[in-house]
């Protein structure tokens, strides 16, 4: 993507000089235009960001998945790895990499589609919203398996913790907090489907001592979650792309949820 984006020839220095030239065409943007030592907004939008209009009027449905792909910068790029590094890899080790990828590549998905609804103005890429369906899906792994944890205080305020620290830096500008509270709602319901595990105690038939008591794979509960997170997964996705493709603005029913991907302050403006 830098290679494409070639500041030197491309940058109009209307914003400044490109960052790093010595690096020629691999350049950064200029720090005024993206902070985050990465391309232009144009170089983004051709490599395949979300943007509403080409979605909604180009017939760009692509746009929901290429975007997780794609960071505004060596910065965001840097971020993302290191938080899946923490959060990925214990879900991975224990339930394999197609759950946690199917996981991930549907939760990008739902932010990508309530990002569609409310930030209609502006870019978007990167994979903050698959980030934080893992992080909802460990959530609603969480009580699905509630019965195998022991420390359940700790796990329960590390998880209120992450979210609100991660919720709260999303109210910074040049971050859609909307692709992240889609996301985090399509991995807890997507937990529910694929993170769920037998219950403690439970030994396979050929396993079983003779004449030990039979204990259920599963609780019913785990059963009754697993079926109403399927339906709310098709109503939220259906109705999503239903109004993303209608055109349907999310701000103009909702008045004050601007506030929650942006908070203006005397130091930065948000532009909605």
């Amino acid at each position: 993507m830098m290679y494409t984006n070639n500041c030197p020839k491309n940058n109009k220095r209307s914003k400044g000089k490109c960052v790093a030239r010595y690096l020629g065409r691999f350049s950064f943007q200029p720090s005024k235009e993206n902070p985050l030592f990465g391309p232009s907004s144009n170089t983004m939008d051709k490599w395949g960001a979300l943007q509403w209009s080409k979605v909604v009027h180009g017939k760009q449905g692509w746009r929901f998945i290429t975007c997780l792909w794609l960071h505004g910068g060596l910065i965001h790029l840097f971020a993302n790895v290191l938080s899946f590094f923490f959060i990925g890899i214990r879900h991975e080790q224990q339930f394999g990499y197609v759950r946690v990828g199917v996981i991930y590549l549907l939760s990008g998905f739902g932010g990508s589609i309530l990002s569609s609804l409310f930030m209609q103005q502006t870019t978007t890429v990167g994979a903050s919203g698959a980030l934080f369906g893992l992080i909802g899906a460990i959530c609603s792994e969480f009580l699905t398996n509630w019965t195998i944890y022991t420390y359940k205080v700790t796990a329960v305020i590390t998880f209120i913790a992450i979210i609100v620290l991660n919720l709260a830096v999303g109210v910074l500008p040049h971050i859609d907090n909307f692709a992240n509270i889609g996301g985090f709602f399509t991995g807890f319901l997507l937990g529910f489907v694929l993170l769920f595990r037998p219950q403690s105690g439970w030994i396979k038939p050929q396993h079983r001592p003779a004449g030990a008591a039979v204990i259920p794979k599963h609780k019913p509960y785990q059963y009754v979650f697993c079926v109403i997170a399927v339906l709310l997964l098709i109503v939220g996705f259906g109705m999503g792309l239903f109004l993303v493709f209608k055109g349907e603005n999310g701000n103009k029913h909702c008045s004050w949820c601007h506030h929650l991907t942006c908070a203006p302050t005397s130091k930065w403006p948000c532009g909605y």
